[in-house]
């Protein structure tokens, strides 16, 4: 099977490299400044300890990729979505699917309207990295999974090939036929969190020891599980109470990349994961007071950081 990655990023770089190194038919879908430096250096890994280790990579770019690819791997973040559909567009073929490791679900409907739902797989990437200050993949913690699976009963590529394809043994990947309510899952906890130490400024431990603070998480935590329900992507019971402990707990330094973006003046993806949850509470007619103040906090930020 032949797979394009689209982004060298914290998550697209580290899941694409491991793949490589599995024997993979591999390609980094990248932009010509990042091209060049991987060619130079190859792609980077420092795992929790400091080690290091290069992986090289082979790159193209939006000018020549064609519909040679079983898979497109889409890795990059939410405000980057626009122009690497543009693209990854000519990559994909009448027996390619598009597999997206992205935050929320506007991409997905996004990739069903160009692509049609049996070119679409959804995926979910739990990962712990960032990328460094020189382009290495820092990874900051042991987690490493994706999951994925079709959108759509009968998508062009098997949910099998796609299994073999990432089963390496070099992270966890597992395949699931309930992508759409993976994707809700984690966007409840991710939203959840995000709202709450952007908006708060702390971890969600801090929060939640501060007066006040646990009844204000288990509130933001109560709109996105009601945001989740209306929309017909209800939390399971369990599911909700890993979630609740995880938004709950009163130790934890548990923060999310949006709060390390905001804090470290970086883009955040305010819309994608906030915003666009809030966009459809409202039009189902769920209240969302704590998440219009975080995404207005939010918009505040990203609007003074590009100075208008």
């Amino acid at each position: 099977m032949r797979i394009l990655v689209v982004g060298a990023g914290a998550v697209g770089g580290y899941f694409g490299a491991r793949l490589v190194q599995a024997g993979r038919d591999v390609d980094f879908l990248v932009r010509p400044a990042r091209a060049e430096a991987l060619r130079e250096r190859g792609l980077v890994l420092r795992d929790p300890d400091g080690a290091e280790e290069t992986v090289h990579v082979d790159t193209v770019t939006a000018d020549r990729v064609g519909p040679d690819y079983d898979l497109v791997i889409v890795a990059v973040k939410s405000y980057a979505f626009d122009p690497a559909l543009e693209d990854l567009a000519p990559a994909v073929g009448p027996k390619t699917v598009v597999l997206p490791f992205l935050n929320g679900m506007s991409h997905i409907d996004t990739l069903v309207d160009r692509f049609g739902a049996e070119r679409v797989y959804g995926g979910v990437a739990m990962v712990m990295t960032r990328l460094g200050e020189n382009g290495e993949i820092v990874q900051i913690g042991p987690l490493a999974e994706l999951i994925h699976g079709p959108v759509a009963p009968d998508p062009v590529v098997a949910p099998e090939q796609v299994r073999e394809a990432l089963d390496t043994g070099r992270f966890d990947s597992r395949p699931t036929d309930r992508a759409v309510q993976e994707l809700w899952d984690k966007w409840v906890l991710l939203a959840s969190l995000g709202a709450c130490t952007c908006l708060m400024r702390g971890t969600i431990g801090e929060i939640n020891r501060a007066p006040g603070g646990a009844a204000f998480t288990r509130a933001v935590l109560a709109e996105s599980c009601a945001i989740a329900a209306a929309s017909g992507y209800p939390i399971a019971e369990e599911t909700r109470a890993r979630t609740e402990k995880i938004v709950g707990s009163t130790r934890a330094p548990t923060t999310t990349s949006m709060y390390w973006d905001l804090t470290h003046g970086n883009p955040v993806e305010d819309e994608h994961i906030v915003g666009d949850l809030v966009r459809r509470g409202g039009e189902l007619g769920v209240p969302t007071p704590l998440l219009e103040v975080a995404r207005t906090h939010l918009a505040v930020y990203s609007a003074q950081r590009q100075g208008s």
